[in-house]
């Protein structure tokens, strides 16, 4: 059995079991960390004095130091500045030059949001979490998650799919400071838990590790040691009869290799000296290294024991020289899985004891994976819906495949037109009032073809069926609580295809009196809007799921065009906006509609989801709120994506129309009708989800495929329209 001799680490663990790993350490240490926590400071004035103290510069103790800072203040850029006089504390007055305070673990991307503001005490007026910064630079690194990068602090060049959108570049907190917050992070997630998970404030993989930590921080923490602003940071919490100490310290800058001995990946410093210098053979390395069961992404590994003089305490696999398995104990077989089919690949494998001693490589094995000359089955169910002058949406069951299905192509008339992730796509650019045969093929990933589905026929509308519009015009507004959150949609109720060619929307900011920053709606790949559908803008820092793009990882996305948030873009302006800031949609420079009233400052929207009214059929130049518009509360995404209107029935073909019974208990729903009518079935979504023909002598619809609910139903008959709700129970 492998012992210690403590030397080295503060009295302050002496009641903490230092010889457990993993996990259990983790708990152990957080019980210390929580225990021991027995002054809860308020953020103001407590956070305030304290970083005074803690964060002093050694060399001129009238500055604090900076996080994220790098620069002595000889260049014009106050920002970069890595000191400041600590008598320029941030007081709300709107001064540059001033230093604030930094939750290097973002209250927003805690979940719940970290709380205490003001006089108030929670975990965000936790010292341990708050460093000095200037007000600038915190403002810039916003709530964007920590991500790899080099250099000085700046926002990543490494973009990310997670909760803040597709393709969001992250924030690099700078050489000198990335060991720091990820110590920072690890003290969060040991003092409050599943609160505060890595992965919510840092792009990177817990796949190897024990729990939630991720790599990065893991990675961080080995390339940049404790500082000594760190230590200073921590003797002075830890005396309690400091005024402002909080009474815990922050094990991992103590000693960083606490992290390794939890959460495992490369060594980190052993500052205490306690656990690399007791034990420095590393294990045998590990021999016959044998592949099995090869297929077409996986195949099985196994290998002989390492021996150790304490012991062996798992493997580590590597494919191509990346770590892509691990096992722990006495276990020697893993199954790699996510391979390539007809790929050859490199195996090796090495062990490693308790105190993170690795093994030599064991001698590298190659094998190749199965090819694949299987197509996936042919599409089914190829259903045309949404038939407008100039488009229509193309709709199919999905395709199986012995691997995986990659995607489909639809044809028309013959000739291949577009690729699809998913299965509908929407054909536009058609010529009105004609006839198109359409087909559909799957493809998987390894490009085997399958064979046509049966090809359907299908006839555009004339133009102007059944337009109500003029002119686009706004349908939903979403000023989201918290974080970004902001889109604008855009209805097409003209009965015909509109080119988005002209059309700009702008921001009038805090009521200053002038429209700026034009985003032009025809910038992304979205040119056009076919009749009665809508066009989204989106904030390029939404983290809704509904707010973002639509893509195979995100079926629920409803953004067209997303601008971007960063300098470029003036943080995504005009898609930006706050409750007081008035915008409009432009044509050819023409205002056509506004949401906001132009020169005031005055809130008419904040935290707030606003919904055009379905008898609304035209822009408007006054904001008229209270006779257009129906509020939601903050977060309310349900509806955008769609838009539902109810039109004028004063023409008498629905004078007489009715619909029973409603609510709906069996199987079927009644029409009485003057006009042979389509009926159009959407969910509370706005998705629909079936569309059938009624007549005077066919007066009923077929419900049974409904679940219980409340439902949308558009009647359209001729030009007219009018929509009704239909309970299901």
């Amino acid at each position: 059995m492998l012992s210690f001799t403590f030397f080295g680490q503060q009295s302050y663990y002496n009641d903490v079991d230092l010889t457990l790993t993993g996990t259990e350490l983790k708990e152990a240490l957080a019980v210390k960390t929580i225990s021991a926590h027995t002054n809860i400071l308020t953020y103001t004035p407590g956070v305030w004095e304290a970083s005074k103290i803690t964060d002093i510069n050694p060399a001129n103790t009238s500055e604090v130091i900076l996080i994220y800072g790098w620069e002595n203040g000889s260049d014009q850029d106050i920002t970069n500045d890595r000191t400041r006089n600590k008598s320029l504390q941030d007081r709300g007055t709107g001064e540059n030059f001033v230093w604030n305070r930094e939750h290097v673990f973002s209250k927003s991307l805690a979940n719940p949001n970290l709380i205490g503001e003001g006089n108030s005490q929670g975990p965000g007026s936790d010292a341990h979490n708050l460093r000095p910064a200037d007000r600038t630079r915190n403002s810039e690194r916003n709530n964007f998650k920590f991500a790899p990068g080099s250099g000085n602090s700046s926002r990543s060049t490494i973009t990310y799919n997670g909760p803040e959108g597709p393709n969001t570049r992250g924030w690099y907190p700078g050489d000198e400071w990335k060991g720091d917050a990820a110590r920072m992070i690890m003290y969060m997630y040991l003092r409050y838990g599943t609160q505060c998970l890595p992965g919510n404030v840092g792009v990177g993989s817990k796949e190897f590790t024990a729990d939630e930590m991720i790599d990065l921080f893991l990675q961080w923490n080995v390339e940049d040691p404790v500082s000594a602003i760190e230590i200073a940071r921590n003797t002075y919490h830890a005396n309690t009869s400091n005024t402002y100490a909080q009474g815990n310290r922050n094990p991992f800058i103590d000693n960083p290799y606490l992290a390794t001995r939890i959460w495992g990946g490369t060594s980190a410093e052993d500052r205490w000296g306690i656990y690399i210098n007791s034990d420095t053979e590393a294990p045998t390395a590990p021999t016959n290294v044998t592949l099995s069961n090869v297929a077409l992404t996986s195949m099985d590994i196994s290998w002989s024991s390492s021996t150790d003089n304490v012991g062996v305490t798992g493997y580590n696999v590597y494919v191509n020289d990346v770590l892509t398995a691990q096992t722990s104990g006495t276990t020697t077989s893993a199954t790699i899985s996510k391979l390539t089919t007809n790929t050859t690949y490199k195996f090796t494998v090495i062990a490693k004891d308790l105190i993170n001693n690795f093994s030599a490589t064991s001698i590298a094995v190659f094998e190749k994976t199965l090819q694949d000359n299987t197509p996936p089955s042919v599409p089914q169910d190829v259903t045309i819906t949404n038939v407008t002058d100039s488009s229509f949406s193309v709709n199919w069951s999905a395709s199986s495949d012995n691997n995986e299905v990659n995607g489909y192509d639809i044809f028309i008339d013959e000739s291949f037109k577009a690729s699809s992730l998913t299965t509908s796509y929407t054909v536009t650019g058609l010529t009105s009032a004609t006839t198109y045969t359409v087909a559909v093929l799957a493809k998987d990933i390894d490009g085997n073809k399958s064979v046509k589905s049966n090809s359907i026929s299908v006839k555009t509308n004339d133009k102007s069926s059944g337009g109500v519009a003029s002119e686009l015009f706004f349908s939903e507004y979403v000023e989201g609580d918290g974080g970004t959150n902001k889109a604008l949609e855009i209805v097409n109720l003209t009965g015909n295809t509109i080119s988005l060619a002209g059309y700009v929307v702008k921001l009038e900011r805090n009521g200053a009196g002038v429209w700026t920053t034009p985003l032009a709606l025809d910038s992304g790949t979205v040119k056009s809007i076919v009749p009665e559908d809508v066009f989204v803008i989106g904030n390029g820092d939404n983290s809704a799921p509904e707010l973002q793009p639509k893509s195979a990882s995100n079926p629920n996305g409803q953004i067209d065009l997303v601008q971007l948030n960063n300098q470029n873009t003036n943080f995504g302006q005009p898609v930006n906006f706050n409750g007081d800031d008035a915008v409009a949609l432009f044509k050819d420079d023409v205002l056509i509609d506004i949401i906001g009233v132009f020169g005031s400052s005055a809130s008419f929207a904040l935290n707030v989801t606003l919904r055009r009214n379905g008898t609304i059929s035209a822009p408007n130049t006054i904001f008229d709120k209270q006779a257009e518009w129906t509020s939601f509360p903050a977060n309310t995404f349900d509806g955008i994506g769609s838009h539902t209107y109810t039109l004028s029935t004063q023409n008498n073909v629905f004078k007489s129309f009715r619909m029973f019974p409603n609510p709906a208990n069996g199987n079927n729903v009644y029409f009485s009708v003057t006009e042979d009518a389509t009926i159009n079935i959407y969910n509370i979504l706005g998705k629909l989800i079936q569309s059938t023909g009624v007549t005077k002598s066919k007066n009923n619809i077929d419900i049974s495929n409904l679940s219980k609910g409340v439902y949308l139903l558009k009647i359209n008959s001729g030009k007219q329209f009018i929509t009704k709700k239909l309970i299901k129970n």
